[in-house]
């Protein structure tokens, strides 16, 4: 996926992802980030897709989904 693309489209939602990051501050994940919010729903895409796909992944995001995701990324730097 294009990064300058990427940055752009994050620069659109970022007010989401900092929504979804406080939403989970609540829930009691403190140390999450609206980057990190935005690279776990990111990282499946082979492309950028319709904005509106975006902002669905964003706010139907589950603490789960997130875990799993950080979980994997921490796996993948340990080796």
């Amino acid at each position: 996926m294009d990064e300058q693309r990427k940055r752009e489209w994050y620069a659109q939602v970022a007010g989401l992802c900092e929504s979804k990051a406080e939403e989970f501050a609540l829930l009691g994940y403190e140390n999450v980030t609206a980057e990190d919010v935005w690279e776990c729903v990111t990282a499946a895409y082979k492309e950028i897709p319709p904005l509106h796909r975006l902002v669905n992944d964003i706010l139907s995001l589950k603490p789960t989904k997130y875990m799993n995701w950080l979980m994997l990324q921490m796996y993948k730097q340990s080796q």
